[in-house]
Parts: C-alpha cells; sequence; structure tokens
C-alpha cells in the first residue's frame, strides 16, 4: 500500500459504527468524524468546552439522541472527553482533546471552501459560535497590517475577546474590559454588515448593531475579513 501512511490498524475502543474499510487517511478520518453532525459538534467546541445543552442551543437542528450519539462515537474516539467543571459550577462539560483540536484547521479551510457552496432553502441561521469561526476563517492580515487592536464581540449576548496585533488575528471566549472598542449584535446582522453589503449605519440605525469606544477602531475591525475571491 505505497503512499499510505498508518498507525496501529488493531482493534480500538470505538462504539460500532459504519466504515469505509478503506485503509487510506482520508477514509479513516472519515471513519471518525464523516458522521452526520460530527464535525458540526468539534466546531461547537473549538472554542471551548460547552454542556450538552449548550450544544443543543448551538445546533437546534439535531434532535437529542442524535446528538448523544454523536458524543458517544466521538469520546470513543479520542476526539472529546468529558469533564465537571470545580465547585461551584459543578456542570458536565464536553472538551476537545489535543487530537480533536487538531481538526481546527481542516474546518476552517472547509469553512472558506464552503464559502461558495449553495445556501441551503428556507430560513438557515447563522449561530453565534459559527460567525465567531467564520472570522478567524476569512481573516486577512494584509489589511490588517500596522493595525493593533483588541475589540469585544457581543454576539447574542456572548461576549468574545478579538485581539489583533502583527497581522493576526486571536479570538477567545470572555469579556475584554481593555477593549479599544465594542460591537454588539446578533450573528445574522453582523454577517450583514461583513458579507452582504449592509452599511454600518444601517445596521445602526435599526438598533441590530451598535459600536461603543473607538469608532475608527471598530469600522477598521469589520474590514479585515473580506469573503475569497472565487476560483
Amino acid at each position: 500500500m505505497i503512499g499510505v501512511p498508518y498507525h496501529g490498524v488493531g482493534k480500538t475502543n470505538q462504539v460500532t459504527k459504519r466504515s469505509y474499510g478503506d485503509l487510506c487517511g482520508i477514509a479513516r478520518a472519515l471513519d471518525v468524524v464523516g458522521e452526520r453532525w460530527a464535525l458540526l459538534v468539534v466546531r461547537e467546541l473549538i472554542l471551548g468546552p460547552k454542556r450538552f445543552t449548550d450544544l443543543r442551543a448551538g445546533l437546534p437542528n439535531v434532535g437529542p439522541d442524535v446528538l448523544a450519539q454523536r458524543l458517544k462515537e466521538l469520546e470513543a474516539s479520542g476526539v472529546l472527553r468529558r469533564r465537571t467543571l470545580a465547585p461551584p459550577a459543578g456542570s458536565r462539560v464536553y472538551e476537545l482533546t489535543e487530537r480533536g483540536r487538531a481538526l481546527e484547521p481542516v474546518l476552517l479551510e472547509l469553512g472558506r471552501w464552503g464559502t461558495f457552496a449553495p445556501v441551503p432553502d428556507g430560513d438557515p441561521k447563522l449561530g453565534v459560535d459559527s460567525t465567531v469561526i467564520a472570522l478567524r476563517t476569512l481573516f486577512d492580515h494584509e489589511p490588517a497590517d500596522g493595525f493593533d487592536a483588541i475589540v469585544e464581540l457581543v454576539l447574542g449576548g456572548q461576549p468574545f475577546r478579538a485581539t489583533v496585533a502583527g497581522g493576526e488575528l486571536k479570538l477567545a471566549r470572555g469579556d475584554a474590559p481593555d477593549a479599544a472598542a465594542s460591537i454588539a449584535s446578533d450573528p445574522m446582522t453582523l454577517a450583514a454588515v461583513l458579507w452582504q453589503g449592509m452599511p454600518l449605519s444601517a445596521a445602526e440605525r435599526s438598533g441590530d448593531l451598535a459600536v461603543d469606544g473607538d469608532r475608527p477602531a471598530a469600522k477598521r475591525f469589520l474590514t479585515l475579513f473580506p469573503l475569497p475571491e472565487p476560483d
């Protein structure tokens, strides 16, 4: 099997599920994360641990039984693990393992590729974590040259800290009290401003987006996520 590197072809502790029966690394990766909803579960955990109810909120179209099954499979495959938060929270959460976190660049490239895929029928929504990950996916370091700032994003009431420095972007869940500017919005409105041509002023007039602090910094920040040119 020339050109097919692999390690450990023995049985694992994975739960029983379908397999492509192909030794190629791509096929074996899909054996682990190719089931419906599996990669979206990983997407929801990229920014940090979540409770089952949080995952349900981020994936409103998946039934609880299917989600529980995907979590069981991903845990058995070593992609995620469960742990209990320290008191007083005491909540049980799911989080990515190191192996699971290694999927992040794959997901980002998949998101970039999917930018030009057809939009689903009906009334599809963009979730909070999906929006933040889209920012990471589409960040362009060239227009960020010479721009260093911390911006707090509040999406759907959830705060995120965005740090732009040295042409790089770091995003983390949580408040940013030292931010130069704050942008508060819902995901769909922010997406409309970033990628659908809605003027920032119109979003503000509607009350669906608010900018506080250094307005020029906020406006500059919003230019850093252009859609890629189609091939």
